[in-house]
């Protein structure tokens, strides 16, 4: 599968758990961590801007909630369901609509977190959908739920 031009994302799509979000950009929080989307009742993704933008050739990385404080489900609650072969599309902004295939669904502690997994260099257009997951402890989550998927094809 070729690799697209950069262009940024504006919606993912993953019809086996009805995700249907927008996306905005995120970036490095102030301790060196990727930003994660503000808690909202309208919860959405969040692109990290510093990695490929989906479609191109490397580890493109989006983060969004499971939960959102008071205000309930967040637009992951569900991404420990998808299983190897569903689809997730994202329309980029120059509106090329890359679809990718899950090949893999891991629950990790965030104390072991796979770093050079999820932002390591690949050779071909990857995508990782990242949220928390596992028991809660206070107000937060042990564990995350990463979602590792393969461009399989590109419409316009």
């Amino acid at each position: 599968m070729q690799a697209l031009e950069r262009s940024v994302p504006v919606r993912l799509q993953i019809p086996a758990i009805g995700v249907d979000t927008p996306v905005m950009q995120l970036g490095l929080a102030a301790d060196g961590t990727v930003e994660v989307p503000p808690i909202t009742a309208h919860d959405r993704a969040g692109w990290y801007r510093n990695s490929p933008t989906p479609g191109q050739t490397g580890p493109s990385v989006i983060l969004a909630h499971v939960t959102v404080g008071r205000y309930g489900d967040g637009v992951f609650r569900d991404l420990a369901r998808l299983r190897q072969g569903d689809r997730i599309t994202a329309r980029l902004e120059d509106g090329a609509v890359p679809e990718f295939t899950v090949t893999a669904v891991r629950t990790v502690a965030k104390s072991d977190f796979p770093t050079d997994a999820v932002y390591g260099d690949v050779d071909r257009p990857e995508l990782r959908l990242i949220t928390c997951g596992g028991p809660r402890k206070g107000s937060g989550y042990l564990d995350n739920v990463i979602v590792f998927a393969a461009l399989t094809s590109t419409s316009s």
